[in-house]
């Protein structure tokens, strides 16, 4: 936010209500935007100026009239440029109760970096020669080479900025894995501050239980992995809580690949994912040295990581499509199901280059569907309706599927 306003404005004034609490008096004494801009102006060195300056609410989850006042921002001020951020703000609004502005404000949802803005940092010529692609063919083998090594780096990482940061500004492992866990350690105090008392061990089970859920072979989430003798009522709640935070994914299993995909969702049959693939090795204790290596085994976990990362490489085009995923007796199954339009997907993922397996081909005589994805670190080629293509490739999801139709 604050790299936007100095780029694109000519001041740029931040307000972080939790470091300075004494803000929030400022809000609790009027609503109205001029006498509010007057107080606030006392608090900044830069001048806040109609249309030339974008002014920054922090952390703004600690101040209810705060998150109130952008109602007032809109309808009596609207030549104020305001972005407001919070850290868990969805789950924070629930707990408080507090009202949010509906209508008044612009809603962006945040997901870690993807693997597309990593390589766009790291490697921007392999970038560029990605992102510029016109048709669906084979990658020079250079190309694919430099995209199955930084996305092993990528995936050491994920997607956390200051992480990204630590890595690529090449400030060694031990900072990449400080920071992590760092990251790690704040979630645990977030847990205390915004869930009810007697949801925090509950959510703190489920979470720290996600490496062992995506161990299985077969990675239905059972709540028995989270402790022996769980129960799906008393845990829902919990679960609840880290999707609303952002902090995992649930992909329900779907009877049949019918429009709309969740008409067809078993609503007691579903996995987790992790929010980002970094996050879930540092939990899951995985050493660097083990992802960084191509022909490492680290067995199921190692596909579990796949298609964690393919998934949060195609979270952000769903565009609030369903994303599911299909199995046929346990003898069969695709990792992801996505209703694109008017397409429904078949996705699967292979961690290297080892397609084996029937999963696509029972798929695909069950149900014909017009197009097919197979991720792997296979090279990229499109043959009766299959598109093949390197799993780095998910961050570019869009772009690869508006060439499959294009190539019909």
């Amino acid at each position: 936010m604050e790299t936007f306003g100095k780029e694109c404005f000519d001041y740029c004034v931040k307000f972080d209500f939790d470091r300075h609490p004494e803000l929030k008096s400022l809000f609790q004494t009027t609503k109205s935007p001029d006498r509010l801009i007057k107080d606030l102006a006392l608090y900044c060195e830069q001048p806040i100026v109609p249309g030339k300056t974008l002014i920054i609410f922090d952390e703004i989850q600690e101040c209810e009239e705060a998150l109130n006042s952008l109602k007032y921002f809109c309808e009596d001020a609207p030549q104020y440029h305001i972005i407001a951020a919070g850290s868990l703000l969805g789950v924070a609004v629930k707990k408080r109760k507090m009202t949010v502005p509906v209508g008044k404000v612009n809603v962006i949802r945040m997901f870690p970096i993807t693997f597309k803005e990593f390589l766009r940092a790291s490697d921007p010529q392999t970038f560029e020669y990605i992102d510029t692609m016109e048709e669906i063919r084979h990658l020079p083998e250079i190309i694919l080479n430099k995209l199955r090594s930084e996305y092993r780096r990528y995936q050491v990482s994920g997607g956390m900025p200051e992480v990204v940061v630590a890595l690529l500004d090449n400030k060694g492992i031990g900072e990449v894995e400080s920071t992590l866990q760092d990251i790690l350690d704040l979630y645990e105090l977030d847990f205390a501050k915004y869930a009810e008392s007697r949801e925090i061990p509950r959510i703190h089970a489920i979470w720290h239980s996600l490496p062992a859920q995506l161990s299985k072979g077969n990675r239905k989430f059972i709540y028995k992995v989270v402790k022996n003798s769980a129960r799906s009522k008393d845990y829902e709640d919990a679960l609840m809580w880290l999707e609303d935070a952002g902090m995992i994914y649930r992909v329900y299993n779907i009877s049949k690949p019918g429009m709309p995909l969740s008409a067809y969702q078993e609503p007691s049959v579903f996995k987790v994912y992790a929010c980002d693939c970094g996050l879930l090795r540092r939990l899951a204790h995985l050493p660097v040295t083990v992802v960084s290596d191509p022909v490492a085994n680290y067995t199921e976990f190692k596909g579990a990581m796949a298609e964690n990362v393919v998934l949060q490489s195609i979270i952000p085009w769903t565009d609030n499509q369903e994303l599911c995923y299909w199995s046929s007796d346990e003898r069969a199954e695709i990792e992801f199901v996505l209703q694109w339009g008017e397409h429904i997907i078949p996705i699967e993922v292979k961690a290297e280059g080892n397609i084996s397996g029937n999963s696509l081909s029972v798929y695909n005589k069950k149900y014909n569907p017009q197009y097919r994805i197979r991720f792997s670190m296979l090279n990229l080629q499109y043959n009766s309706g299959l598109l093949s293509a390197p799993s780095p490739l998910a961050a570019w999801f869009d772009k690869l599927f508006t060439l499959l139709l294009s190539s019909r």
